[in-house]
């Protein structure tokens, strides 16, 4: 199967498959990466502001949770910068040194 096939195959169209293919990657990887915060901060908040479920939230643990997921949220955000800032500085880094 050529590269052109595996595209058509994903329902990828463009001039240059391999970068529309890698752009499917990116967005695939970007949905999951989505997911996981969404489960990780539901885990994580709801086990620290709902100690016993019932069929409604207090304001109060309307507002621990709210509070919870906007601090949980802005750490994976800065954790994801710093990542892409070292990840592109490290490119940066072996693309203009020669080999390694």
């Amino acid at each position: 199967m050529s590269i052109d096939n595996v595209g058509a195959s994903f329902g990828i169209s463009g001039s240059d498959p391999k970068t529309a293919l890698m752009n499917q990657v990116r967005q695939e990887a970007a949905l999951n990466n989505a997911r996981q915060l969404i489960e990780k901060l539901n885990e994580h908040c709801f086990a620290k502001c709902i100690p016993k479920p019932g069929s409604s939230f207090s304001s109060g643990e309307q507002q621990c949770f709210t509070q919870c997921m906007e601090k949980y949220m802005s750490a994976w955000n800065t954790v994801s910068q710093q990542y892409i800032a070292r990840v592109q500085q490290e490119g940066a880094k072996n693309a203009g040194g020669g080999m390694f």
